[in-house]
């Protein structure tokens, strides 16, 4: 684990935040990266499942974006070839209907211009709306999924893979049809390339 790893799973800058949420929880960063890796996926936040496991994408939305990348959890997992790297490292909590709050923007304030000098992929997934606002600047997830061959190869803009979305992807078979083939083409490409 390296020493900014280290730094951020110490983070306590949100206590007062979280602790003031429904949930009243703790803070507790969950990363999930290291140098060298060729994929970087760019998260939300954490959800409570993930919170609970300590492991990204531990819940049905781990396991539809593993479907769209075509990868096992043995390969998302791996470290040498996939960072997972959320906008905020913890779970934010819920708002008082039990909906999920948004990453605090303090987090990626704190800590994600240090991440991204530490990382250097060769394709990025960034996944729903915060991060496809702060890597692009776009502010229409639709709009900028829908323009994903502006960003490919090397990026991808995809909405959030929750169950939420599913009236979202029934709504636009294009995703399925047209990105996820270019997606997992690209995801394939840079997990055997041997340079």
């Amino acid at each position: 684990m390296s020493l900014l790893e280290r730094s951020i799973q110490d983070c306590r800058l949100c206590a007062p935040r979280f602790a003031a949420t429904a949930t009243a929880h703790e803070p507790r960063p969950v990363t999930w990266f290291q140098p060298g890796a060729r994929i970087l996926v760019v998260g939300q936040a954490p959800g409570m499942r993930v919170h609970l496991s300590g492991r990204p994408f531990t819940d049905r939305s781990g396991d539809r974006l593993r479907d769209w990348m075509g990868i096992g959890e043995p390969v998302f997992y791996d470290r040498d070839r996939i960072a997972i790297v959320p906008m905020a490292f913890c779970f934010p909590g819920y708002d008082a209907r039990g909906s999920d709050l948004p990453p605090p923007p303090v987090c990626a304030r704190t800590w994600r211009a240090s991440v991204m000098a530490e990382l250097q992929p060769r394709l990025t997934l960034l996944v729903g709306g915060h991060a496809i606002r702060w890597h692009l600047g776009l502010r229409d997830v639709t709009g900028a999924v829908a323009s994903w061959r502006d960003h490919a190869p090397s990026v991808f803009p995809l909405p959030h893979p929750s169950w939420r979305n599913t009236g979202w992807l029934r709504r636009n078979p294009w995703f399925a049809a047209d990105l996820l083939p270019e997606l997992r083409a690209a995801v394939r490409a840079e997990l055997t390339r041997n340079d």
